[in-house]
Order: C-alpha cells, then structure tokens, then sequence
C-alpha cells in the first residue's frame, strides 16, 4: 500500500507539471507558428529586439524589414525574431 501511495504522488507531481508548465508552452508555440505563417508583405512588426518595422519582402524563413521613416534602412532578419504582428488594413 505505501508503494502504490508513493507511485501515484509521482503521477501527480508529474501531471501537474505538464498541466502547468509544458502545456501552456505548447499552445504559445502553436500561436507564434501560426502568426508567422499568416505574415504578409505590408504588415507592420514588432522585434524582439523592440523595434517597428515594415515587412517588404518574405523568404522561407527569413524577412526585409523596412525601420525608420527614410526608407534607406532595410535589415534581413529571421521570421523568429518577430514577437508581434499588425495586419496593414488593421489599427
């Protein structure tokens, strides 16, 4: 008896920890995936690094991302450092 009491506190502890640590990771992993998919030319940026930008160009899992209101600084960057997204017809 105390060795079933003992195996089923492991489950517990062991289900708990999935419920609040790796579930919740999961689900925002399938919201930037599906935020990043849905990105398009126009759209407006947030980096991780805090900086606004345009998107002008798209590749596989790189884009251009146009800072500033010169128009002259254009820097490539990998879709993983977006961190938020604004549609272009959206306020």
């Amino acid at each position: 008896m105390n060795l079933l009491t003992v195996i089923l506190m492991y489950a517990v502890v062991i289900g708990a920890m999935w419920f609040f640590l790796m579930r919740p990771q999961s689900k925002e992993k399938k919201r930037v995936a599906s935020m990043l998919s849905t990105l398009e030319v126009g759209d407006c940026v947030l980096t991780t690094s805090g900086f606004y930008g345009i998107v002008i160009d798209i590749r596989d899992d790189m884009v251009i991302v146009e800072f500033g209101s010169n128009k002259n600084c254009r820097i490539p960057m990998e879709k993983a450092a977006i961190s938020r997204v604004e549609k272009a017809g959206e306020n």
